[in-house]
């Protein structure tokens, strides 16, 4: 018997109904339940062929156990390697060399010196940086947030240069981004699973959390193969299994704005009877289909065109 796990947090609608769907399919061999640990011993394996992780971005426990467990042959969605490699800097950075339009941005020292450095621990930046030169190419109006992490905290939506600085002294220690502002026509939340099931969705990152999913914009056959093609290849690329993509229309181009997303939200609260359907089911299709595939003793990961490339020796892009 192939087990399928699901390690999570606080939620708790997606968890259940994922477990459930998969047991009620009834495939041979094929069992379903939240992941449960009662020790964590180096090589060896944690028993189930396929693990969804939904939290270890916030647990470093649980990164290390998905790692453990990735080594002695599980499937784990997204790969625990990459993830903790990952950040939404590089991810801008990859888009400009795959043609995937991303708002102008630079990335930022902290404002306070990190615990245990010096100022001789940065000896190689200059002071001050040159801030004419980032504000000439960023513009405002823009947003600073910083380079890692999600769930819209320490986001700021910044008027001018001196309301810059007044709230980059409130970032401490967190490496900020600033970043270009999107005056959108439309904008879209997409989910991507296993790299080729994509559903987009419309989304208003305006509204307040619980309405985001309420916006109503109406994409062309045109614009949603556009959008479409653009959340596979920077999937594709990154090696996600399970993310989403923000774009940002604007003059009908679209912007990619947010998409290192590997434990997006799926609540049903938030995203909405319909498309929770959608996401309990394709993710449920998607394990399946990766639990009957998975071998033990084998990598069975999902490593993006980036890496692959790279230690091929092929061209990056």
């Amino acid at each position: 018997m192939k087990k399928i796990g699901i390690l999570f947090g606080q939620e708790r609608s997606f968890p259940n109904a994922f477990v459930e769907r998969i047991n009620s399919k009834q495939v041979k061999g094929i069992t379903a339940e939240p992941v449960k640990i009662d020790k964590v011993v180096q090589g060896e394996s944690s028993g189930y062929a396929v693990i969804i992780d939904r939290i270890s971005q916030d647990v470093p426990f649980y990164r290390a156990y998905l790692k453990n467990a990735a080594l002695c042959g599980t499937a784990v969605i997204n790969n625990p390697f990459w993830w903790s490699a990952d950040e939404k800097f590089f991810n801008n950075c990859l888009s400009t060399k795959i043609e995937v339009a991303v708002p102008k941005t630079v990335i930022l020292p902290s404002k306070e010196l990190p615990t245990d450095t010096a100022e001789l621990s940065f000896s190689n930046l200059s002071y001050p940086l040159d801030w004419e030169g980032i504000f000439s190419y960023v513009g405002f109006p823009a947003y600073m947030k910083p380079f890692a992490g999600g769930g819209w905290k320490n986001v700021y939506k910044l008027t001018d240069m001196n309301d810059f600085f007044e709230k980059h002294a409130e970032t401490g220690q967190l490496v900020m981004l600033l970043q270009e502002e999107i005056v959108f026509e439309e904008y879209y939340r997409c989910y991507c699973i296993g790299g080729k099931h994509v559903r987009i969705m419309s989304y208003e990152p305006r509204n307040p959390h619980h309405l985001r999913y309420a916006a109503d914009f109406k994409p062309s056959a045109e614009k949603l193969k556009m959008m479409t093609e653009i959340v596979l290849k920077i999937n594709q690329y990154l090696g996600y299994d399970f993310n989403t993509v923000e774009l940002a229309l604007r003059d009908g181009v679209p912007y990619a704005i947010d998409f290192c997303n590997p434990a997006p939200d799926a609540d049903i609260k938030s995203v909405g009877q319909e498309n929770f359907d959608w996401v309990v089911e394709t993710a449920a299709n998607y394990a399946i289909e990766k639990a009957l595939a998975q071998e033990d003793g084998k990598d069975n990961l999902t490593w993006g065109e980036y890496i692959k490339r790279s230690a091929n020796g092929k061209p990056l892009y």
